[in-house]
Order: C-alpha cells, then structure tokens, then sequence
C-alpha cells in the first residue's frame, strides 16, 4: 500500500448515523424557536417596566377624557406603572391617532378615543395618514353613552317637534354646533337632517367644552354632542335637552324623549369609548389590559361613577369590539357619503 492510498483511508469520514442526523436536526429546530421567540415574550411578560402614555385625541375636560382618566388610574393601580393620559387634540382627532398608529407596538402607547379616530373618519378624511382598520389592535369597548340635542334657553323651539318645524320654516338659519368636523356629533346632526326633511348650518368646535360655552353664551343655537358634560346644564336650567339620539331614554334625564319617540322612527346612535393599541402589540399585553378594564367595568363603584356621567360600561373581549367598529362602519357610511362630509 502506497503513503497515499493510507492518507485518502485515513482522511475519508464515517456517514453520520441517522440519529445523529435527527440529533443535529432537533437541535436546529430549538435554536430557530429560541431565536424567533424570547425577545417577543419576554418583553411581553416584562410589561410594563416604565410608564405608559395614553393618548386622548380630544381637550381636557371632556367625556372621553374624563373616562380615560379613571381608567388610567385602575391601571396604574392594578400594575403598578403610571399611565399617564397626554391630551393631543385636532384634526377631528387625527393628530392623536397618527401619533398611535405609528407609535412603537410595545405596549407603551395607547389610544383611549372616541368613533371619529378610531373608526369613522378614514370615510371622512382624504389623505389620512394612517389606517384605523390596519393601523389599529382592538383592546376593549368601555363604555357607550347617548349623545344630545341640546338648544340655548331663549332658542324659539322647546321642543325636537317645535325645532324641526322651526327649521324647515327657516332653512339654514338654525345653527347646529358640533364638537368638531367628523365628529360623531357632526355626523349625527347630518343623520337628524336626512331623517327630519331639515336643512341646518353646522359650525364645528375643537371639542365639547368651548361647544357648550357658546351655547350658554347664545353663540350658536343648537348643539349635538356626547350627553355627560351637559347634563349638569340641564339639570340647573342653564340649557335646554330636547332629546336623546338612542333607542332608549337616559337615566340621568328620564323626562327627556327619545328622537324616535317624537316620530322618527329607526333613528339611532350612540357615542361610544374605546381603547386600541398599535397594531403588532404584543396578544399577551392586550389581554392582561382588556381583562382589568373588564374587571374594573364589575365593580359597583364604576357602575356608580359611569352612571354619575350619563355612561353604560360595555366590556367584552377585544374580538367584540372588533366586530362592533365593523358594524358602525357600515351603518355610518352611507349617512356619511348623503351627507358628503370630506375633510
């Protein structure tokens, strides 16, 4: 035998087995797992380590900025972390919801909003910078409530019948104040006016708060907004509720009709709270939030509070909510395009 016929015996391998193949194979198989899965999950279980913004599209003050802060310090309790509402208020509430939608999805920003950000205005607005339905995760429906037809004290009209009588006897002279362009108290008003025959002229608000300040200044004629932050107006007779949007009537004003109860029959909407959260948030985040916002809805001291303010808390699981600003969707956008509301 010759040195180099030794050398190509001796530098010839053996074949692997074949369990040493599936060793080597398994092997692989939970480094790919290791790789793809701890940072996700750790981060997940870790949350939250720092303080977390909740961002309220709309002034301080307000219903839905109101609620957010009771809800924010449930959390802040429950988990032991700040979270701190951060009024961004403007463009309907677009400001607030582009800055969620392209916040960082860690479970360190969240959108507490009403219909307008979360749901109705990318049937409003051209050139919107994000997408609600691609942009957002659903976390939980909080709360709904009525919204209200509310008039000066001195308004000619005492009743919705003697209001829309007077408005179509004077055709754009009533003034129908909003808080603010897509709102759904914009968009509600064009609903009233598509139901009644009616033509009114809206001026739109940056918010309920300098709304209502014109009503009882006798700025504007009539309002339709959330119901909470007037009922105190009404119920000291600064302002006059001539009725309530839902199928229902209210238990903070039970003397106040329904609009279906004066004869508009099928008329309905209500204004509804809800927080979502950039889409790629981590499922396991979503749902230690969604359960203690359930959990919180349960007690009787909520129950009293929401009722205190004209709201119903509504819970459920993300997957609800999901469904549900599907449904508005569809209901509100052929009133929408009527109406031809674009921003």
């Amino acid at each position: 035998m010759t040195m180099t016929d030794t050398n190509e015996k001796h530098s010839r391998k053996k074949p692997a087995s074949r369990g040493g193949n599936m060793r080597l194979l398994s092997l692989a198989l939970f480094g790919l797992a290791l790789l793809l899965s701890p940072g996700h999950d750790a981060a997940a279980q870790a949350w939250p380590d720092r303080p977390v913004t909740m961002i309220v599209p709309f002034p301080a003050g307000s219903a839905v900025d109101f609620l957010a802060r009771a809800t924010a310090s449930e959390l802040s309790d429950r988990l032991g972390k700040p979270f701190i509402v951060e009024n961004r208020t403007g463009a309907g509430g677009n400001i607030g919801g582009a800055a969620v939608a392209k916040a960082k999805p860690d479970g360190y920003t969240l959108l507490f909003g009403t219909p307008s950000p979360i749901a109705m205005n990318k049937l409003m607005y051209k050139g919107l910078t994000y997408d609600s339905e691609k942009d957002f995760i659903p976390v939980a429906l909080v709360a709904k409530s009525p919204l209200m037809i509310t008039t000066r004290l001195d308004f000619p009209a005492k009743t919705f019948a003697e209001l829309i009588d007077y408005a179509k006897k004077n055709p754009g002279k009533v003034t129908v104040g909003n808080p603010g362009n897509g709102t759904l108290g914009h968009i509600t008003a064009e609903l009233v006016q598509q139901f009644t025959g009616t033509k009114m002229t809206a001026v739109a608000y940056r918010g309920t708060v300098p709304l209502m300040t014109d009503l009882l200044g006798g700025q504007v004629d009539v309002s339709v907004d959330f119901m909470p932050t007037y009922v105190p107006q009404v119920k000291e007779n600064k302002l006059k509720a001539l009725a309530v949007t839902t199928s229902t009537r209210s238990k903070s004003l039970p003397d106040v009709p329904t609009v279906q109860e004066v004869g508009f029959k099928g008329f309905e909407a209500s204004a509804w709270y809800a927080m979502v959260a950039p889409t790629g948030t981590p499922p396991e985040i979503i749902g230690r939030i969604n359960k203690i916002v359930n959990d919180f809805l349960k007690t009787d001291k909520t129950k009293a509070l929401l009722e205190q303010n004209t709201l119903e808390g509504i819970g459920g699981s993300p997957e609800d909510l999901k469904a549900f600003i599907a449904a508005e969707l569809k209901k509100w956008k052929p009133v929408i395009e009527e109406a031809k509301i674009e921003m």
